[in-house]
């Protein structure tokens, strides 16, 4: 053993014991599964499907359909092509949260993108004060005196 100062050694020590300390509290303690959503109105059931009227695309790709299950599921949609070789589809999803209150959302999607609409979704807040006429004059002169070309100074 070499002759190392005998603080060092118990320097030594107390790392090696601090390192097997670390070890032992990082070691997995087990995992236990998050809890199963129960979804919808909280029943076990399964919901059975009592309406189920399909159209399947046709040749120039125009498809519907609706769907209605026992436990209040209602989905609907339409689509056909569009502009551009896009397609623009409609349709709706209705459903009632466990406290009773009846979820309605319908929607638009084609060239323009997704567009829902329910009283469900999220509204952004007003704007919180008017634009001052100062940067409103702004705006205008930059509008109508567009930059013809750059110079730099340098």
């Amino acid at each position: 053993e070499p002759n190392f100062p005998q603080h060092i050694h118990n320097t030594m020590k107390l790392v090696i014991l601090c390192c097997l300390a670390a070890a032992a509290l990082a070691h997995p303690q087990g995992y236990a599964a998050p809890p199963r959503y129960e979804g919808g109105s909280g029943s076990q059931e399964s919901a059975e499907i009592i309406t189920d009227d399909r159209v399947n695309p046709d040749a120039y790709g125009k498809y519907s359909f609706d769907v209605e299950t026992t436990n209040g599921i209602r989905r609907s949609e339409s689509g056909a092509p569009v502009s551009n070789g896009a397609s623009g589809q409609i349709g709706q999803v209705a459903f009632t949260f466990p406290n009773g209150e009846d979820f309605e959302l319908s929607f638009v999607a084609d060239e323009n993108g997704y567009q829902p609409q329910s009283p469900f979704l999220p509204v952004a807040p007003a704007f919180p004060h008017p634009i001052p006429d100062f940067v409103l004059e702004q705006i205008e002169f930059a509008r109508n005196n567009p930059i013809e070309s750059r110079e730099t100074y340098g």
